[in-house]
């Protein structure tokens, strides 16, 4: 059962909700086996969809159609968003007018799906994606340069030294990011700080369990 309602009140783990329509405890009860009823809050979000958004959505639709020889303007952006839609499960959406959550995960999973099969992006696209957390772990867990989307391995934002195995230090303790050749010489060549300033990147701290996922050993 759905119900709507609007948020009067909220103190710690206690929240006041005002009903959109009167509500039969007894059936709500009844369809709970007699137990206390449990809800599921979800909060409805009323931003549309950003002109950004909606420029990153159609730049990776492009290079997926680029690189499956569908046609931008004809069938690539219907056969995403039906793909999307089936294997997601997600309620029909205009990128119209939908909401800032919907585009974020319809543009998470385009990019997934361009990760998991190896769609090449050009440079003016892998400009426009986002550098936060999640797209770092994307590209490392692809092993995709954060930088330029080439071939990677994972690099550690801190120097792990001369003459240290790496088998045995402790990986819980350093950043990480996902460097091809190239960039990854360059950050030795000009230092960690002057390289983050200046690719504006974000490296990440990686818990036991994303450590492991992405072979990342300690």
């Amino acid at each position: 059962m759905k119900f709507l309602a609007k948020i009067k009140n909220i103190q710690g783990r206690d929240i006041t909700l005002e009903m959109a329509d009167d509500i039969n405890y007894q059936r709500v009860s009844k369809l709970s086996n007699g137990k206390h009823p449990s809800v599921e809050i979800e909060l409805s979000d009323n931003r549309q969809i950003s002109i950004d958004q909606r420029s990153k959505i159609y730049a990776l639709i492009s290079e997926i159609s680029d690189w499956s020889g569908y046609m931008v303007d004809k069938e690539a952006p219907g056969v995403m968003k039906w793909k999307y839609l089936i294997e997601t499960g997600r309620s029909e959406f205009s990128l119209s007018n939908c909401t800032m959550t919907q585009a974020n995960e319809y543009l998470s999973w385009l990019l997934d799906f361009c990760f998991d099969n190896d769609v090449p992006f050009t440079t003016k696209t892998w400009d426009m994606l986002p550098n936060d957390y999640a797209m770092q772990l994307r590209c490392l867990e692809h092993r995709k340069c954060c930088i330029c989307g080439k071939h990677a391995d994972v690099a550690h934002v801190e120097t792990v030294g001369m003459g240290r195995n790496r088998k045995h230090i402790n990986h819980s303790k350093y950043y990480f990011m996902a460097l091809c050749r190239i960039h990854h010489i360059e950050q030795h060549k000009i230092g960690i700080m002057s390289f983050l300033q200046k690719y504006h990147i974000k490296p990440i701290k990686l818990d036991d369990e994303d450590r492991k996922k992405l072979r990342i050993g300690g």
